[in-house]
């Protein structure tokens, strides 16, 4: 069965006067300044929409990916400090890209590679040649000491975890490091197999800790540091304001903002799409809302949104979603009901991955099809993130380790017969907060917990039935309510209850039951990269299991998931 209903809206006045966001700081149309950037044989070969985004005038950093798994963190930290920057791969970094995007200062990320390896990654020679300043972060330290005269050596140097570096005699006060030891040592974060034995000429040493002589070493004269540890990560105290030191050091003004990169996306997206139709894979969550907002600003209702039911929502969740859209946005909606054709597929799987992948093709063959009844439409628009991208595949290229696939990055089939807009690649989950409230979205929906594209199928192990999800519908808002009640919605980056792939023996009133027992999960993060458990009282889980119990059929026992990511991940599947 299908459910159509479709939300018309007048034409844009997007088109019938000139925008301001489509002009740069100082009156130059900004879709030629991007196909000039676009251009660029490196940037095509890296495959970055935000190579595009050199259509600004704000000052660029950049960050030379050699692998890590936590590579977006600097970017996220730099952000921070509203400092415009993009991640590259090594293998797509030349003399001409350096030439012609003339950063103001680069970093050297960590990555997997030995230095002493044969044909291990290097930076191209131009980065420490150009005069501008530059910092290496763990790999990077030992690239950067290799390539300029220092040395590298493998061996028994392996350290991962917490550890504390003092500054050096005579250090404390470096203006690289200002604030970083007002107590004497700081906490770091080591995470190497290899370390530098030997330092490059002009180099000294700043700060040390028990297993690395040189944790931070430094060049001033040429502006050059290095760090053995992660500054990007937040179990590093200090990181943040080290990385910060760095670009003031630099020169950095901090002027790259959500309202700054709203413009750009909106001149991207048009210079992208032309006159040519969009839809928009729309999920009701934050993600795709805000994206299609964006999208409509941009081109107007030459988007048509998409709201696929697929049958693995929560409770009352496809009114809620077609209500909003309709009382709130003047775009153009198609709600289809397909929740027949993904259960009648994943019957009986049980397996993550192939749910992951049979959803993720299910939403390409829906999207083709309502596309084929859209006269022109040729762009599929997704919500996909920074995190969705670098759990996925490597966004930069380089040799990171995928985690797991995501439907809307790894599911896509090579020849879709549309091509891709996705304005919130490059953005983390609370920068894409930032840009709904810039867009003027309800605060109430911008701070709505993440929901996973596949839905309640991966809060739903094994296999999937329909009584599963219908008790896992109504565990979950029993649970949501309780949060709610106490005052705790807010604190917690996402909540959610996720039914088992078992059943257990219980007793109410004088019966025997055999029923599903339940697992509650909650947790506190910053950008869904890493995440720790939320502290629940006791009484507060005695009180939600209760509830859960009494007012759900099918449950009879509860759990609460206290593990971390890492070494879990935030969603059970």
């Amino acid at each position: 069965m299908q459910q159509w209903t479709a939300v018309l809206s007048a034409r844009s006045r997007a088109h019938s006067r000139p925008n301001p966001h489509a002009l740069g700081r100082h009156g130059v149309r900004a879709p030629a300044m991007a196909l000039a950037v676009a251009s660029l044989p490196s940037c095509r070969r890296a495959g970055f929409a935000l190579c595009a985004f050199a259509m600004t005038q704000h000052d660029f950093c950049l960050i030379i990916d050699f692998g890590s798994q936590v590579t977006q963190l600097i970017a996220r930290r730099l952000r921070e400090w509203n400092v415009y920057c993009e991640i590259h791969p090594f293998n797509t970094v030349d003399d001409a890209f350096l030439t012609a995007r003339a950063p103001k200062a680069i970093i050297l990320s960590g990555g997997p590679g030995s230095v002493p390896e044969a044909d291990s990654p290097r930076a191209p020679q131009m980065v420490f040649d150009m005069g501008v300043p530059v910092f290496g972060i763990c790999y990077g330290q030992q690239v950067m000491m290799e390539q300029l005269g220092g040395c590298v050596e493998s061996g028994h140097h392996a350290e991962f975890g917490r550890a504390y570096i003092e500054p050096a005699s005579g250090h404390a006060g470096d203006t690289i490091f200002k604030g970083v030891f007002d107590a004497g040592r700081e906490q770091v974060w080591m995470s190497h197999g290899d370390r530098v034995t030997a330092l490059a000429p002009g180099f000294e040493v700043i700060a040390t800790s028990p297993n690395a002589p040189f944790a931070i070493v430094g060049d001033h004269a040429r502006h050059f540091y290095a760090v053995q540890f992660h500054p990007e990560v937040h179990h590093t105290p200090k990181g943040a304001q080290m990385l910060g030191n760095f670009l003031t050091l630099a020169g950095f003004s901090g002027d790259w903002t959500m309202g700054a990169y709203r413009a750009e996306a909106i001149a991207k997206i048009r210079e992208q799409v032309g006159d040519k139709r969009v839809i928009c894979g729309l999920s009701g969550g934050v993600d795709s809302s805000v994206a299609a907002v964006l999208i409509h600003e941009a081109i107007g209702d030459q988007l048509t949104c998409v709201f696929v039911d697929h049958g693995l929502l929560r409770q009352n969740e496809a009114e809620e979603v077609v209500t909003m859209f309709r009382d709130n946005y003047n775009i153009p909606l198609i709600h289809a009901d397909e929740s027949d054709l993904f259960l009648g597929e994943l019957e009986g799987v049980s397996d993550p991955e192939t749910k992951r992948k049979i959803i993720g093709r299910l939403f390409i063959d829906v999207f083709q099809k309502y596309a084929s009844q859209i006269e022109g439409a040729e762009f599929l628009a997704q919500g996909t993130l920074y995190p969705d991208v670098i759990e996925s595949v490597s966004f930069s290229g380089g040799p990171s380790v995928t985690i797991k696939s995501h439907h809307n990055v790894g599911g896509l089939p090579e020849k879709m017969g549309l091509k891709l807009v996705e304005p919130l690649r490059e953005l983390f989950k609370d920068e894409v907060r930032a840009l709904g409230r810039e867009l003027g979205l309800p605060a109430s929906f911008i701070g709505r917990h993440p929901f996973p594209g596949p839905g309640l199928a991966i809060r739903c192990p094994g296999e999937i039935t329909r009584e599963k999800l219908d008790i896992l519908r109504r565990a979950d808002a029993v649970y949501i309510d309780q949060i709610r009640k106490h005052g705790l919605y807010d604190e917690i980056w996402q909540a959610f209850a996720a039914i088992l792939p078992m059943r257990t023996v219980g007793v109410m009133g004088d019966g025997r039951t055999y029923d599903y027992a339940l697992a509650l999960r909650a947790v506190t993060s910053v950008d869904g990269m890493t995440a720790d458990y939320y502290p629940f009282t006791h009484e507060f889980l005695g009180e939600t299991a209760t509830r859960i119990i009494n007012e759900v059929r099918g449950v009879n026992r509860v759990f609460y998931d206290c593990t971390s990511k890492p070494p879990g991940t935030i969603e059970l599947e």
